[in-house]
């Protein structure tokens, strides 16, 4: 039997220790049987027919800047059925002037009151989902991520703000997703917005969220058809700097 192909690409912001959380992503890969190739740079992203061939992309890497050909190919690689999978800012805050990625990936983060060290209610949503099925709400004391989302997302589990005082409460409470999926063409995204530093990925929870997001983002690779293959989309005329 062929094994599933992943690539980890990590680097930016040393603060979120991105060759500490590639290396836990690699370790859960390999035990769920990928091959898994890793890079701490971004021209692993330059080839698009080898990004093409893989079955999982799991960026590891805080803002910084990216050649906007480098994003279309991964871009093109999800939309053939490559699945997408990540955490934190290693996926939503990777790289904030390129829209393109944000319409990828499906947020964008853009603060996290009170910093490190807040303590707060990961609720899950229960649904349908097998991503989180018999798994209960749990409490971190992590970043609390405040992002911009897409509302085309699944949201298969959110948080409360505030949680602590600053300008945002004022405003009503609200539900913040943490874990999403979405479609990008016909490959899958999986997002989980907790993992600010590697102690939280080794949380055994965060760790089966993040096992069951990268396997089934895979997946999607064999349920993509030739057939409803379309043109890449390569974005707006004014979306990048």
């Amino acid at each position: 039997m062929t094994k599933k192909k992943a690539l980890i690409v990590w680097g930016g912001w040393d603060g979120h220790q991105p060759k500490e959380v590639a290396e836990i992503f690699r370790g859960q890969l390999v035990q769920e049987g990928f091959e898994v190739e890793v890079s701490d740079t971004l021209e692993a992203f330059a080839d698009g027919e080898k990004l093409k061939a893989l079955d999982l992309i799991v960026p590891v890497w805080t803002m910084g800047k990216i050649d906007g050909a480098w994003v279309s190919n991964v871009s093109a690689a999800v939309q053939s059925g490559v699945g997408l999978a990540g955490c934190h800012g290693g996926m939503c805050d990777a790289f904030r002037e390129n829209t393109d990625w944000q319409f990828m990936t499906g947020g964008q983060w853009i603060a996290h009151p009170g910093n490190d060290g807040t303590t707060y209610t990961v609720e899950i949503k229960q649904s349908s989902s097998p991503l989180v099925e018999d798994i209960a709400d749990f409490e971190v004391c992590t970043e609390q991520y405040y992002l911009h989302v897409d509302p085309a997302n699944e949201v298969l589990a959110t948080t409360r703000f505030p949680t602590v005082p600053g300008p945002h409460s004022t405003n009503k409470s609200i539900d913040m997703p943490v874990v999403w999926t979405k479609r990008w063409g016909q490959g899958r995204v999986y997002y989980n917005s907790l993992g600010h530093q590697a102690n939280i990925m080794e949380i055994p929870v965060v760790q089966e969220l993040m096992r069951r997001g990268f396997n089934w983002a895979a997946e999607g690779k064999a349920l993509a058809s030739a057939d409803e293959q379309q043109e890449a989309y390569t974005g707006m005329q004014d979306n990048q700097l």
